[in-house]
């Protein structure tokens, strides 16, 4: 398995911006789908972004599409999420998470085997 680590969570006002960060510990970074998942209190994880291996392929919850953007920079061992125009409905917090390549179901939590530990954002209205 991967060790993932997380970070730039926060506070921010709503209509800002924040990017989180997840660096994963591997030789093989690139035999790794990321995805980035929320779960606010309460509720079950969903799913907020993915991007396959080399970042070409990226999928978004129709919820964030258009605010958010995932990215992975192959050399770093590291996967971003940069977040635009939050909303009172997006704190939660965030874990990014490791699938194999090979695996198909970029939606499903179910699909990675490897998870960080999560930042919280936070969003005031």
């Amino acid at each position: 398995q991967v060790q993932l680590v997380e970070s730039g969570g926060g506070l921010v006002q709503a209509g800002g911006s924040l990017r989180l960060s997840c660096v994963a510990s591997t030789r093989n970074f690139r035999n790794y789908a990321m995805g980035w998942f929320r779960q606010a209190p309460g509720k079950e994880r969903e799913f907020v972004a993915a991007a396959n291996w080399s970042g070409v392929s990226t999928y978004y919850a129709d919820s964030v599409k258009g605010r958010f953007t995932i990215s992975r920079d192959n050399a770093k061992n590291t996967v971003y999420l940069q977040m635009n125009s939050l909303k009172p409905e997006d704190p939660a917090a965030y874990y990014c998470a490791a699938r194999p390549r090979a695996v198909r179901g970029y939606e499903s939590p179910r699909a990675y085997e490897s998870w960080g530990q999560g930042t919280q954002v936070t969003v005031s209205s």
